[in-house]
């Protein structure tokens, strides 16, 4: 788990704005689904506060006291009624079951092992609803971009950002590809014109191959019953960016 980089709440947040096609997504499944909603690795918030205040009763679990210290503020904000939890995705008991539990923008892959992921399967299975589904997206890896994953630092422009206190903040990632393991280990840097470097952290991501992803869903129980390959809901193709996953209890 790669929690040193989310101890930076806000500048996850100016780097990866809250809204857009995902977030307008699982609005739309927690609404198919009614009831309550359970977001596993929810950060900040910005998929599940919207859900909050569309009127359903919400809980956002996550590993990082930071990040939940975040989503609590700017739910607070909004005036919307969250229930905040920090735990552990790979193993949790909230003593009742949900409506819609997801897992949104990779953050599964943030387990290495599939022994972790069996783990995280199965409680999600324990705390699905009868009709309840399970929903997440994963990038659908791509061998030319692992590949290149050399180790040299390079600028990832789509990834800068203006900071209100620092100003315009440049993004160095320096990323090496483990085959053996399936993770992508990396070293995010943070700097400005005035102060190169001023965070330093670590970020390890796993991949989760299109053929594998059924048989690692099924260890815990589950079956995948649908998978689109974009927010919009056409179907998964090798050439897919994305896995966006539809899951019930097996």
């Amino acid at each position: 788990m790669s929690e040193d980089f989310y101890s930076h709440s806000k500048i996850y947040d100016l780097m990866f704005p809250g809204s857009g096609p995902a977030v307008e997504f699982y609005r739309a499944q927690a609404e198919r689904q009614g009831g309550t909603v359970l977001e596993l690795g929810c950060g900040t918030g910005d998929k599940l506060i919207p859900i909050a205040a569309d009127g359903r009763p919400s809980v956002g679990v996550d590993l990082s006291a930071q990040m939940l210290a975040e989503a609590e503020r700017k739910a607070g904000e909004r005036g919307v009624a969250v229930e905040w939890v920090q735990g552990d995705m790979r193993e949790f008991d909230l003593g009742r079951t949900f409506d819609l539990v997801f897992i949104a923008a990779n953050s599964l892959l943030h387990l290495h092992e599939a022994a972790s992921l069996a783990s995280c399967f199965e409680s999600v299975r324990k705390h699905l609803a009868p009709g309840g589904r399970f929903v997440f997206d994963v990038f659908n890896p791509s061998v030319g971009l692992l590949s290149d994953a050399d180790g040299v630092r390079r600028t990832r422009e789509s990834l800068s950002f203006v900071d209100p206190d620092r100003g315009d903040v440049s993004v160095d990632v320096a990323e090496k590809y483990d085959a053996a393991d399936q993770v992508t280990r990396g070293t995010w840097h943070f700097s400005t014109a005035a102060e190169p470097d001023f965070v330093v952290v670590p970020l390890e991501i796993r991949s989760i191959f299109p053929q594998e992803l059924p048989l690692v869903i099924s260890l815990g129980g589950l079956q995948l019953v649908d998978r689109f390959g974009d927010w919009s809901g056409q179907p998964f193709t090798g050439t897919s960016a994305l896995q966006l996953c539809i899951c019930e209890s097996a």
